[in-house]
C-alpha cells in the first residue's frame, strides 16, 4: 500500500509539473522562431533557423524601445505594491495574533470573506471611487488597490501565532520597550520567511495583473508590460498582414517579462525556511 501511494503521488506530481512546464516550454521554443515558422511549424519543437537574438532585438527596438518603459513601470508598480502589502499584512497579522480587542473576530471574519471576492469584481467600483478623488490614470491607481492583501493577512496571522513566542513579547515589555519597538525589533525579524512569502505572492500578483491597469490607465506611457503586450497583440490581430511580424514581439516579450519573476524567486527562496525563532526561548 505504501508503494502504491508513493507511486500515485509521484504520478500526480509529474502531472502537475508537466501542466506548469508545457506552456513555458512552448514559450521558450516559440521565441526562437521567425513569424512564418511560428505559425507554420510544430509548436513544441525548434525550427530550422534560431531566431531568438533577432526577436530580442525586435522587442527592445519596437516603437523606440517602449518595451523597456513598460518593464520599468511593472517593476515600479510591483515592488512598491509588494513591499507595502507585505508590511501591512505583517503588522495586521501580528495585531490579530497577539492582541485582544473588541470586534476582533468580526474583523478577521470579514477579511476571510474578502479572500473569496475576485479582484475583477472590485475593479469598476474602485475606478469610480478613484475617479472621484482624481487618482485615475496615475501609478497610484494600480499601487493603492494592490496594497490590500486579505490572503496575506491571513497567512501572517497564522505565521506570527506560531513563530513569535508570547514570552518574547512579555520580556520586551518587562524591559520597558514600547509596543512598536517590540514589533520592529523583536517580532519582525522572526517573521522574515512569512514576510518574504507575502512579498513574493504580491509581487507576482501585481506583475501579472492585467485587468486593473487596463481599467485604470489611459496613458500608454503608464502601461505595465501585461497591458502593453496585449495592445501589441491587438495591433497584430487587427492591422492585417502588414503587422503580422508583431506576433514574435508579443511571444518574445512575454518570455522576457517572466525573467524578473524567476530572478526574484531564486534570490529570495533562501529566506523560505522555518525555525528562525528556534533557540530564542531558553
Amino acid at each position: 500500500m505504501t508503494r502504491r501511494s508513493s507511486a500515485l503521488a509521484n504520478v500526480v506530481m509529474i502531472a502537475f509539473l508537466m501542466y506548469f512546464l508545457i506552456p513555458l516550454g512552448w514559450l521558450v521554443i516559440s521565441s526562437t522562431k521567425t513569424n512564418g515558422e511560428l505559425f507554420g511549424s510544430f509548436g513544441f519543437w525548434f525550427s530550422g533557423k534560431f531566431n531568438l537574438w533577432d526577436n530580442l532585438r525586435g522587442v527592445f527596438t519596437y516603437s523606440d524601445g517602449v518595451f523597456l518603459h513598460w518593464m520599468a513601470n511593472s517593476a515600479w508598480y510591483s515592488l512598491v505594491s509588494a513591499l507595502g502589502a507585505a508590511v501591512f499584512a505583517t503588522a495586521a497579522g501580528y495585531g490579530f495574533a497577539k492582541y485582544e480587542f473588541p470586534g476582533k473576530s468580526l474583523m478577521f471574519g470579514t477579511i476571510l470573506g474578502a479572500i473569496a471576492v475576485p479582484t475583477t469584481a472590485l475593479a469598476i467600483p474602485t475606478y469610480l471611487l478613484f475617479s472621484k478623488i482624481g487618482v485615475v490614470d496615475t501609478p497610484w491607481a494600480v499601487i493603492l488597490p494592490s496594497l490590500v492583501n486579505p490572503l496575506g493577512i491571513y497567512l501572517m496571522r497564522a505565521y506570527v501565532a506560531d513563530s513569535v513566542p508570547d514570552s518574547i513579547i512579555e520580556a520586551g515589555r518587562m524591559d520597558g520597550a514600547r509596543e512598536g519597538s517590540i514589533f520592529l525589533r523583536l517580532a519582525l525579524p522572526m517573521t522574515v520567511p512569512g514576510f518574504i512569502t507575502v512579498f513574493l505572492f504580491s509581487l507576482v500578483s501585481t506583475w501579472n495583473n492585467y485587468f486593473l491597469p487596463l481599467v485604470m490607465l489611459n496613458n500608454p506611457k503608464l502601461y505595465p508590460v501585461t497591458v502593453g503586450l496585449a495592445q501589441v497583440n491587438a495591433t497584430a490581430n487587427n492591422a492585417g498582414g502588414g503587422s503580422q511580424g508583431l506576433f514574435t514581439v508579443v511571444v518574445t516579450g512575454a518570455l522576457v517579462s517572466i525573467i524578473p519573476l524567476v530572478i526574484a524567486f531564486l534570490l529570495l527562496q533562501r529566506f523560505w525556511q522555518s525555525g528562525l525563532s528556534s533557540g530564542a526561548v531558553k
